[in-house]
């Protein structure tokens, strides 16, 4: 009985371990495809786009906040430059900082 109980054990234990090894070993793939998923940055045009787009593209604004964006542009016309971004409410350096390489102007 003990040496039934054994060969089940070890049984167990290879079952585990060459899953754990097919799981290592598929890794790199996951690592590479998620690596690929976050350096793709989409841009948008800071003059064209409306809230919803900006919304989903920048990070740190919601649809408030993008909302904001379009009023300004609205009231004062396309955007002269990135920084002027700053000017709207809700929005300060930091959140241009991060979003200035998802932002151009045309």
């Amino acid at each position: 009985m003990n040496r039934m109980l054994s060969l089940n054990l070890t049984k167990t234990l290879m079952a585990f371990v060459t899953v754990a090894a097919l799981s290592l070993a598929a890794l790199p793939s996951f690592a590479q495809d998620s690596k690929m998923q976050v350096a793709e940055v989409t841009q948008v045009d800071l003059n064209s786009a409306d809230a919803e787009t900006l919304a989903t593209v920048m990070k740190g604004v919601g649809i408030s906040k993008a909302r904001a964006i379009v009023a300004y542009r609205t009231q004062y016309g396309p955007f002269a430059s990135l920084d002027e971004l700053a000017e709207v409410k809700g929005i300060g350096a930091s959140i241009l900082e991060r979003n200035r390489d998802r932002l151009v102007l045309r």
